[in-house]
């Protein structure tokens, strides 16, 4: 019997900033305001395997922000990322994040980038024009590919990549190495308000039930879809992103897994882009 595993979804109350939208959801067939913190830099690579609050700036403090959707009449938090992409809209997260496995898709999906202390939204919020997930993660919720893309519609007439910049993404990465994983984490002992950072070396999943990798970090609901980086500069805030946070096992609540990023992910960012 494999280890029970948990999901890193925080359920919110009622926001009433998340407009309520019509979204497209698609499948792609065959695969399936915050202030500007002024703080020191720090001067050479940071580690945590406990989460800590992220307060050097960068591009990374604008690039990731908190989301707000709704599934089965309730209402929950996910972490998501922009990403490079051809339409300027293209943001990454968890494929829980977008669609409930098998289940139905979130509605009133709503992107607030750089989201701060007290709710402020200082680069706006953006909603979900199309949304889109993996065949096996549709079909089965297969933790393999807990990875979802999601095409945001403009705010006040501006794409959120030319609004806030966005971070790289790589496919089929090498395995292991040194990894920052960034979120917003909304259940005790963090409430959702900054946004959060661990920092360490990957590893392979040791129950053998999934290929994701995980990564010492202590953050809870709410993180889900969060952004990891390799190559990533604390001085710049820039990275490229090779996985997200997915989940943490019932009797591991100190190491994060997120998923391998291969050519599903890759089919999905492509199909992502030209929306």
């Amino acid at each position: 019997r494999g280890a029970a595993k948990r999901r890193g979804a925080g359920r919110a109350v009622p926001v009433s900033e998340a407009r309520k939208l019509p979204v497209s959801p698609g499948v792609l067939k065959g695969l399936a305001p915050a202030r500007d913190l002024a703080l020191p830099r720090p001067a050479k690579p940071l580690t945590s395997t406990v989460g800590s609050r992220w307060v050097t700036g960068g591009l990374v403090a604008k690039t990731t922000g908190r989301v707000f959707l709704t599934v089965g009449g309730a209402d929950f938090v996910c972490s998501a990322s922009t990403i490079r992409s051809a339409n300027k809209d293209v943001v990454v997260t968890a494929g829980h994040c977008v669609k409930d496995g098998a289940g139905e898709w979130a509605a009133n999906w709503t992107f607030v980038p750089g989201y701060g202390t007290a709710g402020e939204q200082p680069y706006g919020q953006y909603t979900a024009r199309r949304m889109f997930v993996a065949g096996p993660w549709s079909r089965n919720g297969d933790d393999d590919y807990d990875v979802g893309m999601v095409a945001l519609a403009t705010s006040r007439g501006r794409h959120v990549a030319d609004v806030v910049g966005t971070q790289e993404i790589s496919f089929n990465a090498a395995r292991g190495g040194q990894a920052f994983g960034f979120g917003y984490p909304a259940d005790p002992p963090y409430d959702g308000s900054h946004l959060v950072y661990c920092a360490g070396r990957l590893k392979n999943d040791p129950h053998g039930q999934t290929k994701d990798q995980g990564l010492g970090c202590d953050m809870t609901a709410g993180s889900s879809g969060g952004p990891w980086m390799t190559a990533f500069d604390p001085a710049t805030g820039k990275g490229t992103i090779m996985s997200l946070s997915s989940f943490k096992y019932v009797d591991d609540q100190r190491t994060m897994y997120g998923p391998y990023l291969g050519e599903a992910a890759k089919a999905l960012y492509s199909t992502a882009q030209r929306a």
